[in-house]
């Protein structure tokens, strides 16, 4: 057996030495055992606050108004279309709830209706039987604790039942002109995707995108991305031919 020393430096003599920077370069073994160099996709570049103010003063240019898709008459009817919109589509609970609507818009009436009714008029929404007994709990937490308005704060709508922090959110942008950020799937993809507002959760995106946008865009902002995720920057075939901002976004897939 070959003898093993010491050598002056406090290494073992006859043991190979394997160099500190290349020891972190070396991190994977091919099946025949040779080591192969594995690079970490490297980062997006952030965007700089010129391109954040570029992009949305785009977005305004094209659409000075953008409005939710959500049909509503008042802050209730707004938080009930909200609550049920979770799992369906816009154009889905709109068909729903037009008819709901007519003959309930206040928490009383919706109420006097009663859960087996309202479970009628959105039977064609996912989930309707739970939704149903959500909107009837939430009318009746409404009228014992809030005098039957819809609450101004997040953290009090909050506590209503079905209804989180994405749909506080909303409310208080579309009903009372808070500037807050709503990040739904949309919103959740074109942060991520253009590097805008890198998240792993909503939430990191949500705040993300506050830090980013100037608050002169903020009123908008969120309809602006949701519109932007739903028809241009699809989730399977992103329009890039026809995205507004194309040259800013750092997507590194998309087309020109």
């Amino acid at each position: 057996m070959a003898k093993i020393t010491r050598s002056s430096g406090g290494r073992k003599s006859g043991v190979p030495s394997v160099p500190k920077k290349a020891a972190k370069q070396v991190v994977k073994a091919s099946p025949g055992g040779a080591a192969k160099k594995v690079s970490k996709p490297k980062k997006p570049k952030p965007w700089t606050p010129a391109e954040v103010y570029e992009a949305f003063s785009r977005f305004r240019k094209a659409n000075p108004e953008p409005k939710g898709e959500l049909e509503h008459l008042n802050p209730y009817t707004l938080l009930v279309a909200v609550v049920l919109s979770a799992q369906a589509t816009d154009a889905g609970v709109n068909r729903a709830t037009r008819a709901l609507f007519a003959v309930a818009d206040t928490p009383g009436k919706m109420l006097a209706l009663g859960e087996e009714k309202v479970r009628e008029y959105i039977k064609t929404i996912g989930l309707y039987r739970n939704k149903a007994k959500n909107v009837i709990s939430l009318s009746e937490k409404l009228i014992a604790e809030f005098g039957g308005e819809v609450p101004r704060t997040r953290a009090e709508i909050e506590t209503l039942p079905g209804a989180g922090r994405k749909t506080a959110n909303v409310v208080l942008n579309m009903a009372f002109g808070e500037h807050t950020m709503a990040v739904d799937t949309h919103v959740f993809r074109v942060g991520n995707r253009t590097g805008l507002a890198p998240g792993a959760t909503p939430l990191a995106v949500e705040l993300g995108l506050e830090k980013v946008i100037p608050s002169e865009f903020m009123l908008h902002a969120h309809h602006w991305l949701i519109l932007h995720g739903r028809y241009t920057c699809l989730a399977r075939k992103p329009r890039c031919e026809v995205c507004l901002i194309n040259d800013l976004c750092r997507w590194p897939e998309k087309t020109l």
